[in-house]
């Protein structure tokens, strides 16, 4: 009656018929399938119309206008309904009390749709309503579910059952909540525009477990077999709660690797793989996985995957150990240094696993073994013997490599204990040996004469050689200068020995050699019993011929007494092994004197021989045939004795 308050009188006379004319039915009404439905309805007319020949109605389906020859759902003049409609319909209002209240009994889905209610009051008096009711059948019931359910956050789930049928009254049941955390239920009944609705509300606060979980609102009626059902899974919005990756890894360089990486979240994350703070590669997805190849020391270190969706942001990193053989070291630059010099020798280098370093000095060990990538080797005041070739070695399980450089020490002459001076043919001889670096230089100072000798004088053989860091100088005095005490040679030499760092001068001792002296000794014995030896023989020989002349006898003929007595194959051989022994030892007593003495067997006295002169000694065979006589002799002389022949050879 709102439009009679309308200002104008005018406007009131021109909307009074269509403001009369008026109908109230809800705008949505719901009902389950298979059960019934009421549409409450309130219509008015006119005041001015009387209805003729009472007051009815007819409810039309989808469209208000009989033309168009809609679907009809009741009609109170007769039973003419649509197929679908028949013995489902039936007007619980009173028309004469303008109540167009409609039920709707065993009502299908086909059913959901407009309905128009249209008034017949007589004659020209029929007006179809513009407004509709719609109804919803509904095959399960409604769960209101909110747009966002985040994890941790408080949710609440409402399901909604229809309560427009008179003879049923509904019951709600929540399925499959057991899992649920502390769950909560409430009911509520909502009553609007003669519709009723129940609910029942379903409180609980999701984790990221129930993403993906059922849950189930069952709507039933009491004493009746109608069941209706309706399953809703969660979609649970969670920050990523886990990043699955490898297990740190070791790989050999110059392979491949595969780096995987899992985010558990919701929505989907994008996943991030960093190595420290650069991105190398992204995606949305679940799991995405990098690719190295070819790989290199350098790419040993830390790598992260990270995942962010929204809702929050979680890492887990690995670390990819990449292992490969030690390079080549660093090691110190070859030097030279003076004697007494510290010196830290240095080496350094890279390897996976850290290599064991070594220190070798001309391949011997002289450091301790290491396993680091740095190995310092500390020689306190260095020595010659510090001179020489360093070599540090580093080796791991992969393969080794080494570097190498030279220590050259420097340092004053020394001089050897070899230098010394020996008598020799052609007088003295003086040999001076030194050691130093730079190689030494040598001097032979004589102090009687004044002069120093460093090159070739045309009195003395001097010469040096040089071989490595030892030099050595000789001279020969061929003056042997005045006798001493004990009959030798008096030698008065000085040995010089310098270079850059220092000098030392040394007298030289003359020394007699053992070989010389026991050739010496040996000589003299031999030459004495070697004439000993003659002036017996001779002696032999004459006292022999003495008694062959003496007592000659006849049945012995001499004509040719060596043909005679060496008839005898056997004992002429044997006599010519004697002969050629005793040659032999003539030869040797020879070479004994020449190598006392001198290259050309010329002795030279010295010592206790020096008054001897040399002479000329023969050497005589002595042969001793046993005497045979001839047929018929007895093979002795008169005296018995055997005859003996002496040849001077």
């Amino acid at each position: 009656m709102w439009c009679l308050e309308l200002l104008l009188p005018l406007l009131l006379i021109i909307n009074d018929a269509s403001c009369q004319w008026n109908v109230w039915v809800p705008r949505d009404i719901s009902a389950m399938t298979n059960s019934c439905v009421v549409i409450p309805c309130t219509f008015m007319y006119p005041s001015g119309i009387r209805p003729y020949r009472g007051t009815h109605g007819i409810w039309y389906f989808g469209q208000p206008y009989p033309q168009l020859f809609p679907p009809v759902v009741f009609k109170s003049r007769t039973d003419v309904v649509h197929e679908s409609y028949k013995g489902r319909t039936k007007l619980l209002g009173d028309l004469h009390q303008r109540n167009c209240t409609l039920l709707i009994n065993n009502i299908g889905t086909e059913h959901s749709g407009r309905y128009y209610f249209r008034a017949d009051l007589g004659g020209a008096n029929m007006y179809t309503y513009p407004d509709f009711s719609e109804l919803k059948v509904l095959d399960q019931p409604n769960i209101d579910v909110p747009e966002e359910i985040v994890s941790d956050e408080s949710l609440e789930l409402t399901c909604y059952a229809p309560d427009n049928c008179p003879d049923m009254t509904p019951e709600i049941q929540w399925m499959y909540t057991d899992y649920l955390p502390d769950p909560e239920f409430s009911a509520d009944y909502l009553e609007e525009s003669n519709t009723a609705v129940l609910s029942s509300t379903l409180t609980f606060t999701p984790r990221p477990m129930h993403n993906g979980q059922l849950l189930g609102c069952r709507v039933y009626y009491p004493n009746t077999t109608l069941v209706y059902e309706r399953l809703i899974s969660l979609d649970v919005k969670y920050a990523p709660r886990s990043v699955w990756v490898n297990v740190s890894s070791e790989v050999m360089e110059g392979s491949s690797v595969m780096l995987h990486c899992e985010v558990d979240s919701n929505p989907p994350p994008r996943i991030s793989w960093m190595f420290g703070d650069q991105e190398l590669l992204w995606d949305t997805a679940s799991n995405v996985s990098l690719s190295l190849d070819d790989v290199t020391p350098a790419q040993e270190g830390i790598y992260t995957c990270v995942g962010d969706n929204g809702y929050g942001t979680m890492n887990t990193s690995l670390y990819l150990a990449v292992k490969y053989p030690p390079r080549e070291p660093l090691v110190n630059d070859s030097m030279t240094v003076l004697e007494g010099s510290s010196l830290a020798l240095h080496c350094s280098t890279q390897g996976s696993p850290a290599p064991t370093l070594t220190w070798l000095k001309d391949g011997e060990l002289v450091g301790t073994i290491t396993a680091d990538e740095l190995s310092v080797l500390e020689i306190v005041e260095i020595t010659p013997q510090g001179d020489g070739q360093y070599r540090c070695l580093a080796e791991n399980e992969h393969g080794r490599a080494s570097s190498s450089f030279n220590i050259t020490v420097e340092y004053a002459p020394v001089l050897l204990d070899e230098s010394k001076c020996t008598v020799v043919r052609e007088g003295v001889q003086c040999v001076c040996i030194a050691t130093g670096n730079p190689e030494p230089t040598i001097e032979f100072y004589l102090p009687d004469l004044n002069i120093t000798i460093n090159e070739t004088d045309g009195r003395y053989n001097f010469y040096t050689h040089t071989d490595g860091h030892t030099s050595t100088g000789m001279i020969k005095l061929r003056e042997k200068g005045e006798r001493v005490d004990n009959g030798g040679p008096a030698v008065n030499v000085h040995c010089s020995i310098y270079n850059m760092y220092g000098r030392e001068s040394i007298h030289l001792e003359l020394q007699q050699e053992k070989k010389y002296m026991m050739a010496v000794i040996v000589g003299t014995i031999g030459g004495v019993a070697v004439i000993a030896f003659i002036i017996a023989a001779v002696r032999y020989v004459g006292h022999n011929n003495k008694k062959e002349n003496g007592n000659p006898r006849q049945d012995v003929v001499l004509e040719n007494p060596a043909l005679y007595y060496s008839a005898v194959k056997k004992d002429k051989q044997n006599l010519r092994k004697k002969v050629l022994k005793t040659e032999l030892l003539g030869s040797k007593f020879n070479s004994i004197l020449e190598e006392t003495t001198g290259e050309d067997g010329d002795y030279q006295p010295v010592g206790s021989m020096a008054g001897l002169e040399r002479k000329e000694l023969n050497y005589a065979a002595l042969e001793f045939i046993g005497a045979r006589s001839r047929e018929g002799a007895s093979g002795r002389g008169d005296d018995g004795s055997n005859y003996t022949e002496i040849k001077a050879k």
